[in-house]
């Protein structure tokens, strides 16, 4: 009697992924729910954002939706943001260009990135993402970092030149988060969080 053989697409693709075989095999059943990304065909899963973020991300939406419309841009939480067939990330909050209709949606239609960074995704969130965006051409990146022990939001908001993110907007709780393109915008960035 021989051991039955069944195929683990998480085991068997590794660094085979692409676009057609995530839609194929994801979301893995067996796992928790999971944030897929994929770098070159090497598949990253990490477990969905604390609840801070989650929260900080929507209420940014909210803060975002209108000033966007307002000059033809959509707002959106989570996206699958395609780079290539074996390159995606999954941002916090992505500003496109016009109503993403697919499962994908196309980093060349991306105005912003937005991650809010949590202890588990540091690195890829202040280092690994802008420079995949910066080399995508995405005009904007936009950093979070929250803490409700503390009771302090921070946002950092960047622009593409000559390759690399240049800051043009800092604001802590108590401040003012401000910027003019790609829409005007103004608050507090106490806003995002849950108190």
């Amino acid at each position: 009697m021989s051991a039955s053989v069944s195929f683990d697409p998480l085991v068997e693709l590794a660094g085979m992924w692409t676009t057609e075989l995530a839609e194929r095999y994801l979301p893995d059943p067996g796992l928790l729910p999971s944030r897929y990304e994929c770098v070159d065909g090497n598949l990253i899963l990490s477990p969905y954002e604390a609840g801070p973020n989650v929260y900080a991300a929507d209420e940014l939406r909210g803060l975002f939706k209108g000033p966007a419309r307002a000059v033809g841009l959509r707002v959106y939480t989570t996206v699958n943001l395609q780079m290539t067939a074996q390159r995606w990330i999954q941002p916090d909050i992505t500003v496109m260009r016009a109503p993403v209709m697919s499962t994908w949606a196309q980093a060349a239609d991306a105005i912003v990135v937005g991650e809010f960074v949590s202890p588990s995704s540091r690195q890829r969130d202040r280092l690994d993402k802008p420079a995949m965006c910066a080399r995508e051409g995405i005009p904007y990146y936009l950093r979070g970092e929250v803490d409700l022990r503390t009771e302090t939001a921070t946002l950092w908001f960047y622009r593409l030149a000559d390759g690399e993110y240049q800051e043009v907007a800092v604001a802590h709780t108590g401040g003012v988060f401000e910027i003019a393109e790609p829409f005007p915008v103004s608050f507090d960035p106490i806003q995002l969080l849950d108190l």
